[in-house]
């Protein structure tokens, strides 16, 4: 079994394939955390020691014991209350004003299967495939239930947590905090991996070390946002991609959260992800559940490369679903780039007419085809389709582009509503809009209050219309703003601080029923790029726009940063027009062509205006996409440099899990007079293997690429790519 009970010490022991989970259950009845690491055997209860610390108070329980304190013990699930004066997990208001909460063991169960949660997304699988641990914990005087869930995937590395409470008493309670995961380090030297970022450059990596006080990443947005990521690694000093150990904590949710590390005044560390508490206040009434949402936990000992591939894999086999799980996506070409909101039906089938003649499969219509829309100052909430505009039916439209042999998407952004709208003209209410003053604008557009049932059920109706209306077989799920002014009509003034967790469930509830009722669409999901690219929105939509950013230069560093936490295939990437409509930077078709490879492929520019050496080109790279396919999206990632340290060089490859076959790419950042001769080491190789270059057909050994590298062709210009595809012959 994965999951151990001793009952004679009350220690849990989680193991993984290559690590092992270890908590105890304490004569008081504390659950203590005793380890997080490599697997091994027996207790780990030696690690835990008491001493008389000043300040350091004692629970009345222990008598007149002054070595003992949880103030300086490792928890698993700490709160506000206690004693322990490092930043809690929970905090609860109880009845009476105060803010005090006391959990004692109750009980276990050790279960079959994974955990499910009731409106939220999580790791899905089957009961053979994981196993979950319950713990019951206990308030006496609040009359709270807590329960902590476990699930392990031991194959994957993979243990998921979450946390349910419930109120047992006859008066409400107010809960102020509710974090999902507590991680508790004794000791050690450790950085803090963050990744953060803006609109349009999203996800740059930072390593900084862990130092005295609280380090902090969250959003107050209302989503996951561009600005940070609700993924977090705690690694070693000398961590690298290939070696030393690292902890990965990623949140399942799409929502504001909060991410801390803090170093305490003995140099022990604590790691906490969860809900972001501000704006957070919610009234849970006698009987009520609350679920905080899934964190996803996994550690390597052996570098960052190992741990993102655990994470690569189970969000691919064990998060995402629908139709395209693991199969091929379409190649797609979306207008955006190419017309914004200067179009008209006929110049749509211009754009598709071309784009199937180049091997392009799907033709996808962004924003402007709805309402009276013709910029962004009106008509989101309209969806209905401007037939003057589109010059007949939306159903006419997408038959004559099926009939070139493309399928037919579509943009929607159903969460949004604008001032100048039917929608908003008759229901103003139904907007975040606080009684009495002026609301703030983004995007000349306001927020649709998706707390609320009525508002979620009619837009649901309103875009099922325009799905059943044609042969629609892709969807993008846009979101261009953050979320101000939360308030909630129908909510009571001592509970607006619920709204934006019932926003999410609306939202989650709204995609479960799109996918329910329409199981062959692709939904990419998108807020203004990359400002919702979470866990959360995998479960839902498969794949995400990485960034609006589509600069191939600045999409080196966006996807590297994407690389750490989430799998290739969820990256959405296009080939653009140049000069580029964010940069003015100039690169090649076959650069803009490789970069966008490395994620779920296609283009965003208007094919008729390239050159025929260009049209050629993007032939072959249709071509070659669904070559690679299986090797880019089921194969081993490596990033071969880092594109914040290394200016000279980006370099990454995909190699194939049996080691058959691996796909180089490389990208020259800067160019320089007389340069020096750059190389590149390959990972993820058989050692004894001989390999082919399938382009000069040239051999290698797999230890010497691995060990010694192989030189990159001196290439004139800037911003050159070349790529190189190893196949196994010996």
């Amino acid at each position: 079994m994965a999951i151990e009970y001793q009952k004679d010490n009350g220690i849990f022991t989680i193991h993984t394939l290559n690590t092992t989970y270890q908590m105890m259950i304490d004569e008081y009845g504390f659950l203590l955390h005793l380890y997080y690491g490599s697997r091994i055997s027996g207790s780990m209860k030696y690690l835990l020691t008491y001493y008389d610390r000043g300040f350091s108070g004692n629970p009345y329980d222990s008598g007149t014991d002054r070595t003992y304190s949880l103030d300086v013990l490792p928890m698993e699930y700490p709160c506000q209350g206690q004693g322990d004066f490092r930043t809690p997990a929970l905090i609860i208001q109880n009845q009476d004003g105060s803010y005090s909460c006391d959990l004692r063991y109750q009980g276990f169960q050790i279960k079959k299967g994974k955990y499910g949660l009731p409106g939220l997304p999580a790791i899905y699988a089957e009961e053979d495939e994981a196993e979950t641990l319950e713990i019951c914990m206990e308030d006496q005087i609040s009359f709270v239930r807590v329960t902590l869930f476990y699930s392990v995937l031991p194959e994957y590395d993979i243990i998921t947590r979450a946390v349910k409470l419930v109120n047992l008493g006859e008066a409400s309670l107010r809960l102020e905090k509710v974090y999902t995961v507590c991680l508790d380090f004794l000791y050690g030297d450790y950085d803090f991996i963050q990744f953060y970022g803006r609109h349009a450059m999203e996800r740059n990596l930072q390593r900084s070390p862990i130092v005295h006080g609280a380090q902090v990443i969250g959003s107050r947005r209302g989503s996951s946002s561009h600005q940070y990521n609700p993924f977090m690694i705690i690694a070693d000093k000398t961590t690298v991609e290939d070696m030393g150990n690292c902890y990965g904590l990623s949140f399942v949710y799409s929502g504001g959260f909060k991410g801390e590390v803090e170093k305490d005044q003995y140099n022990q560390i604590r790691a906490v992800l969860g809900l972001q508490d501000e704006l957070f206040s919610y009234e849970l009434r006698a009987g009520e559940s609350f679920y905080g949402p899934e964190a996803v936990l996994s550690f390597s000992s052996r570098g960052l490369s190992v741990l993102s591939g655990n994470y690569h894999r189970v969000y691919s086999e064990h998060l995402c679903r629908g139709k395209y799980k693991n199969k091929p996506r379409p190649v797609l070409l979306n207008n955006w780039e190419a017309t914004y909101f200067n179009f008209t039906g006929d110049k749509i089938c211009e754009i598709a007419k071309q784009a199937a003649a180049l091997g392009v499969e799907m033709l996808v219509l962004d924003d402007g085809w709805f309402g009276k829309r013709d910029n962004d100052a009106s008509s989101l909430g309209d969806w209905y389709v401007n037939e003057e505009k589109m010059g007949g039916t939306l159903g006419e439209l997408v038959k004559k582009v099926n009939s070139l042999g493309l399928k037919f998407g579509i943009w929607l952004e159903p969460e949004m509503v604008s001032e100048d709208s039917d929608l908003f003209r008759a229901h103003p209410d139904w907007a975040f809009i606080i009684p009495g003053r002026k609301p703030v604008r983004g995007r000349c557009q306001l927020v649709l209050d998706f707390s609320r049932k009525e508002v979620v059920d009619y837009i649901t109706e309103q875009v099922f219309k325009v799905l059943d209306s044609a042969n629609i077989e892709y969807v993008k799920w846009d979101m261009n703003r953050s979320i101000t002014d939360v308030f909630s009509a129908t909510r009571d003034n001592n509970n607006q601080g619920q709204i934006l967790y019932h926003y999410m469930l609306g939202l989650y509830a709204f995609l479960e029923k799109l996918l329910i009722r329409y199981p062959y669409i692709l939904i990419e999901g998108c807020s203004g790029g990359g400002g919702r690219f979470d866990a959360g929105m995998l479960y839902y939509t498969p794949q995400i726009w990485c960034s609006d950013n589509t600069d191939a230069i600045n999409r080196i560093r966006i996807q590297y940063g994407t690389s750490f936490g989430y799998p290739i295939a969820a990256v959405g990437a296009h080939v653009t027009a140049v000069p580029n409509h964010q940069t003015g930077r100039v690169t090649s078709i076959k650069t803009r062509g490789i970069v966008a490879m490395a994620g779920s492929f296609g283009y965003e520019l208007d094919l008729n205006k390239i050159t025929e050496e260009e049209k050629q080109c993007v032939r072959q790279q249709i071509q070659e996409y669904h070559k690679y396919w299986d090797l880019i999206h089921n194969g081993n990632y490596y990033r071969l440099t880092n594109p914040f340290e290394e200016t000279e060089l980006a370099a990454w490859e995909f190699a194939g899990a049996d080691q058959s076959e691996a796909l180089l790419n490389t990208v020259t950042m800067e160019a320089y007079g007389n340069p020096p001769t750059q190389y590149v080491k390959l990972k993820g190789l058989a050692p004894e293997g001989i390999y082919r270059d399938e382009f000069t057909g040239k051999l290698y050994g797999g230890a010497a690429l691995m060990t010694a590298g192989i030189p990159v062709p001196r290439m004139e210009g800037e911003y050159q790519s070349w790529q190189a595809h190893f196949i196994i012959c010996a």
